[in-house]
């Protein structure tokens, strides 16, 4: 019966296991958060994260940040430490969402929430008051939700006039964007390609 049992305890164990995250610049530079080890969550490594917040620089103080996908809240985090007025944080996995609620109190900021959510759903309501001036858009590879979250995005309210989009996919991804996104930065590390895109006429 122990032998039986034990496979179970292990899977708990597992469920409830933690992996680290660390904030590497601004505000809250080299505080240490955890986040869970759900399936397909994969946080932005640090080497990609250090060169998208040096293209973002002077765009982030004030700015109304969306973590679309947020997982482990690696990009919504680092805004807030690096000065954003706000940042949504929208995570579909009740267990991460949990997390980044959590991490949002450690960290003592009452300038990001966490929205247990779909992040295409919730794109279906109705747009926020203050509409957001960067975006994450960083789902998980094997879903394919870069092309449809980009089309709802671009509905009106969401985006301000010059807001900036960061992209980040498998090497191979080429969405169809609309005619006022244009190309700012755009790197492939290893298996990962990450773009920058800003909003104008």
């Amino acid at each position: 019966m122990k032998a039986a049992k034990r496979p179970a305890k292990k899977k708990a164990e597992s469920a409830q296991s933690t992996q680290p995250l660390r904030i590497i610049g601004g505000q809250w530079r080299g505080r240490k958060l955890s986040f869970p080890a759900v399936e397909g969550l994969r946080p932005t490594g640090d080497r990609v994260r250090e060169t998208l917040f040096n293209w973002l620089g002077p765009l982030l103080p004030d700015a109304h940040c969306l973590d679309l996908y947020a997982g482990s809240g690696a990009l919504g985090l680092e805004a807030l430490s690096r000065g954003a007025r706000s940042a949504t944080l929208v995570e579909k996995d009740p267990v991460a969402a949990t997390q980044l609620r959590a991490n949002l109190q450690q960290l003592g900021t009452d300038r990001g929430r966490a929205l247990n959510e779909d992040s295409l759903k919730w794109l279906n309501g109705e747009p926020p008051a203050q509409p957001f001036d960067v975006v994450f858009i960083d789902p998980p590879f094997d879903l394919d939700l870069w092309q449809e979250s980009i089309e709802r995005l671009a509905r009106p309210g969401w985006l301000a006039s010059d807001a900036a989009v960061y992209v980040e996919s498998g090497p191979a991804l080429e969405p169809e964007l609309p005619a006022n996104w244009h190309l700012h930065r755009d790197k492939t590390t290893g298996q990962v390609r990450y773009r920058l895109y800003f909003l104008g006429s």
